[in-house]
Formats: structure tokens, sequence, C-alpha cells
């Protein structure tokens, strides 16, 4: 799966301790060539937290999305205490043109502790809302779905009022395997159109389309209603890749016909010379706009700006709230 839009911040601003060097002509022209936008800089990661965590990951052979797909807000994410699991491996079997994430026809084949560990990082790291996520595993009959579902039950039934939040494939339509998730008694369930009609050839691997991406959102949701299980779903988009303001007028709507509940909208940020250029760095005041174009289609809630990611902590707090209330509701 092309890993929605975490992608990296290369311009850091300069610890205390950092020092500086000359520049070679050469090089200076290509930096000035290339610099960001101020309010697209970062510090480098760190903390304790941050130390952590990494360390949790490397001795139980998991992987983050924050670091697979190296998202800018590892640092703050981190160093909170919460991340982002990635399933299924780090390789996936699409290669779409923004994501920084390796690609290969045959990923290795699936670790069957994983879910199990998984679920027991979650818990010593004392998380109360989880976000899962996947790459691609076109390879698989399923797509993966049944490792996801698996990977979900073992987390709640280790703590059931933890919240999960997954981020998944389009799993090519598969009714059965979207089914699959929704039975798995997730909360939240994420999948990203990445972009407007307009650019999906351009942006993403041929095999994901943008009514597909739809209607599999559409399925969850009904399917979730048919089951008498209350589901959030959520999507996506990434700007600065030549998309036209009514373009995304459109893909909001779009979205909404669809029934999804929560919408994320971030700059594009190019991983390497050998993926898509930036067409245009969106200002903060511009995302503020499209904000409130967005939420004037109905969404429950919509995060924007620069910075925003598909798992961003501000929407996370906001869904927890949300999801804590109907509990609290229900239980009465």
């Amino acid at each position: 799966m092309a890993i929605f839009s975490e992608l990296p911040v290369l311009d850091f601003v300069k610890s205390d301790q950092e020092v500086e060097r000359p520049l070679s002509p050469s090089k200076a022209s290509q930096i000035l060539a290339t610099r960001k936008p101020e309010w697209l800089k970062i510090r480098p990661p760190g903390g304790e937290s941050y130390l952590q965590i990494k360390e949790l990951l490397r001795e139980r052979r998991l992987h983050t999305v924050c670091e697979e797909a190296r998202c800018p807000n590892v640092a703050e994410c981190w160093a909170s205490g919460t991340a982002t699991f990635m399933l299924g491996g780090d390789t996936c079997t699409r290669a779409c043109r923004f994501c920084a994430v390796k690609t290969a026809r045959k990923p290795p084949a699936l670790d069957p502790e994983e879910p199990f560990l998984i679920a027991e990082s979650i818990a010593t790291l004392g998380l109360h809302y989880v976000v899962l996520t996947s790459v691609d595993r076109d390879d698989l009959e399923d797509g993966g779905a049944g490792h996801f579902s698996a990977t979900i039950r073992e987390i709640k039934r280790l703590d059931p009022k933890i919240i999960v939040e997954a981020l998944v494939p389009d799993f090519r339509g598969d009714v059965e395997a979207i089914q699959t998730l929704v039975d798995s008694k997730l909360d939240v369930y994420a999948h990203n159109i990445e972009t407007v009609a307009r650019l999906q050839y351009r942006v993403r691997d041929p095999r994901a389309n943008y009514e597909q991406s739809l209607i599999t959102l559409r399925i969850a949701k009904n399917y979730a209603r048919l089951a008498g299980h209350p589901l959030y779903t959520k999507s996506a988009i990434m700007l600065g890749l030549g998309e036209r303001e009514e373009e995304l007028e459109q893909a909001f709507a779009d979205l909404r016909v669809h029934e999804v509940d929560i919408l994320t909208l971030g700059q594009y940020l190019r991983p390497s010379l050998q993926h898509l250029p930036v067409e245009k760095y969106v200002s903060p005041d511009e995302f503020k706009v499209l904000e409130k174009q967005a939420q004037a289609n109905g969404f429950l809630y919509v995060a924007s700006g620069p910075m925003v990611r598909s798992s961003y902590r501000a929407g996370e707090f906001f869904v927890q709230g949300m999801i804590q209330k109907r509990r609290s509701e229900n239980a009465i």
C-alpha cells in the first residue's frame, strides 16, 4: 500500500549543539533551489519516550509507518508515547509515486507472532488510542485482512477499552476482506483517496483508483450499520500535487456522499528525487480556508494544515472524545 501522506520533511532546525559548516557554492545553490518554507521545518526526533519506543520496536521486530514513511511528526508523537504500527512487514506490493515505503512483487511472509507482539507492545506502552496501518499485500488472497483482524482482536482482548483506528488498503475492492475488518470491532475504518480524481493515475499505483477507494469506505460503513456496530470512517488528501480548488471541492463532496466522517488535509513532501515533485507549498492560511470549505460538507471533523497527516493526534483526540461519550451513553 502506498502509505497515505506520511512523507519526510528534510529541512531540520539546527540544535544548539550543531556546528555550522561552510558549504560549497554548488551545494549552497542546490539547497536554495529546494528550500522549504519556514512552516515546514521541524527539529530532529529525540527524547526519552522516542528512544524508549524505538528500542521496543527493534527488540520485537516491529515496524511503524512513523519511520518507514519518514513522517515529519515522529518526534512529537513518539515524545508523547504514541505510534502508528505497520502490519505485514515493511515492503509493499504497490509502487505509488509519492510514497517512501520500499516495494516488491513478493514481500516476505507474514509473521504469525506479529498480532500478539503488537498487542503486547501497546499494553506495555499504556496506549489508549491505537492506530494500525499496513503495506499493500496484493500477494495474499485476502490482502492481509485476516492478519489485520487478528491483531485488532488481540488488542481488544487485552484491553476492550482501547480505541483502535485502522488505516487499511483498498483490498482490491474485496467485500469479504472489508467485512473481515469490520467484524474485528475496530472503532475507526480509515482509507485514503490520497488526491483528486484527475491525478489518481499520476500519483497512485495503477491498481488503486478513486472510485474503488470511495466504494470501500462506503462498504465498511454500510456493513457496520447492518451489523449494529458503530463505526467512524476516515480519509485523507495530500495537497501540493497540482490539484485545483474545484477538484478538491468535488473530492470533499464525493467523500461525504460515501458517508466518510473524518477528513485530514496535509502537505505532500517529496521523499526523494525519484518521487513526484512538489508542485506547490500550500500556506497555513490556505489550509485554513480549505478546512472551512471541507467542513461545510458536513464532516464530523476536519484536520487541515501543512504538517497534518492521516494519523494526526488532534484528530485522534477528537475521535477518542466521541467514542468515549458514545460508550458512556450506551452504558447508561
